[in-house]
């Protein structure tokens, strides 16, 4: 039987309807006023009025002020995630099969034609997003990708999310934020061309902007605050159980993190490690943090490792970590999480930052439904078939015969006239 040995509060009530309106406004006016209107919103929301666009020289002098160090490690990252990436597009494959004689039918996979990639670069520099979502395009194989990121007034892009941008391939950069650098990539402004999907994660009013967008335009998935959930057992161990919660609840006081195990003893080592772990951060971490776990935070103990598992469902967390033994079972038992981190090795913040498999992911139980950015947003799989000769009398029956059935006579019809003119003598005498 499950106990919550803490429960969680929960946050103060709050309404999205302000946040929904102000949005709405700011695409109207964006969508009218076009670059200006961006221009007016990055001077008032970001105090920028710099170029939007990075050029190349840019570029280069802002990766002169990024450590060789880092430069080193971004590109480890990255070449993990490439390699990720590509592997998923060959799993992506084009086919063609015959499934009757004579009805020939096949799928291709098609690359989007422009892609719109946004960088979070606010309270932190998100150098991780820019590979993930830039690279995971480029291996797709579009064409076109956009990638826009939050300048800092007087300092333009922050340099390692600009050498990232560059490193993973994006064809434009755009000093621009927040709402208006959504607008920017959706409406091809600045040289691009509209966007056919919008990914990347953001605060509230930039996942906001996605969701009102959607629709003549795609987007990864609807985001909301991260959320992580650590299943343990007896062999985990329990300051490393605490600091991958506490890892994950630093992103911001909205940010649920649960624990589920079936030892009530390792429960209170990890209920008496987390102050001390909260304690050691610097702010404005700290807070963040503290604010996440007092809310949030919840520590559910189970009867059993299937216990364990329903619960883990039943939260579908955007991060699922299994410290516990037997990882095969529990890879192939769980249904239910953005990503799975097998094991006391793995940690959260590797995939996160440079594993390789991507950190874009479903969050608020969405992964009930839904994987995460994949090379496979950024293809249409599209459908062909072909009908010959030996196909079509069996098929046009089926096809006439069952639409009079739903009373569309124009169907029926368009199959009628096909298997008139296979049997029509001119046209027997003609294959002939």
């Amino acid at each position: 039987m499950v106990e919550y040995l803490k429960s969680a509060p929960g946050l103060a009530p709050q309404s999205a309807g302000d946040t929904a309106d102000t949005v709405q406004i700011m695409l109207a006016r964006l969508k009218e006023g076009g670059e200006q209107a961006v221009r007016d919103y990055a001077a008032k929301l970001d105090g920028w009025d710099g170029d939007i666009v990075v050029t190349p020289d840019q570029v280069e002098q802002a990766s002169l002020h990024v450590p060789d160090p880092l430069k080193a490690e971004i590109r480890y990252a990255h070449d993990n995630i490439r390699r990720f990436a590509e592997a998923q597009r060959a799993s992506a494959m084009d086919f063609e099969t015959e499934l009757r004689p004579g009805l020939i039918a096949g799928q291709r996979q098609i690359p989007l034609n422009a892609a719109g990639c946004y960088v979070p670069g606010g309270r932190y520099a998100h150098i991780a997003s820019a590979l993930m979502t830039i690279t995971t395009a480029r291996a797709a194989g579009v064409p076109n990708i956009t990638a826009c990121s939050p300048p800092r007034a007087g300092q333009g892009v922050h340099p390692a999310i600009l050498y990232a941008m560059s490193l993973a391939g994006a064809d434009r950069i755009l000093a621009v934020g927040g709402v208006q650098g959504v607008a920017a990539m959706a409406f091809g402004l600045f040289g691009a061309p509209e966007a056919d999907i919008l990914v990347g994660p953001g605060n509230q009013f930039v996942a906001e902007a996605k969701r009102q967008l959607f629709g003549p335009v795609g987007i990864d998935m609807f985001a909301g605050p991260t959320d992580s959930l650590v299943i343990a057992d007896a062999t985990a161990d329990a300051l490393t159980v605490a600091w991958d919660l506490v890892g994950q609840a630093e992103h911001g006081y909205n940010s649920p993190v649960w624990l589920v195990l079936d030892d009530a003893d390792l429960a209170a080592q990890v209920l008496a490690h987390i102050p001390g772990c909260i304690a050691e951060l610097p702010e404005p971490n700290r807070s963040s943090a503290q604010a996440a776990w007092d809310a949030l935070g919840e520590v559910i103990l189970c009867a059993d490792r299937e216990e364990m598992a329903q619960v883990a469902d039943r939260y579908a967390p955007e991060h699922l970590h299994v410290q516990a033994a037997d990882l095969d079972w529990w890879r192939t038992r769980l249904n239910a999480y953005g990503s799975l981190f097998l094991g006391a090795n793995t940690t959260v913040a590797f995939g996160d930052k440079a594993s390789g498999p991507n950190h874009v992911l479903p969050t608020s139980g969405a992964a009930r439904y839904t994987g995460g950015l994949s090379v496979h947003k950024y293809l249409k799989t599209v459908t062909w078939q072909r009908v010959e000769d030996e196909a079509l009398p069996a098929l046009a029956r089926a096809t006439a015969t069952i639409s009079r059935a739903e009373g569309m006579e124009g169907h029926a019809r368009t199959a009628d006239i096909r298997l008139e003119r296979l049997n029509s003598p001119v046209r027997a005498v003609g294959n002939g």
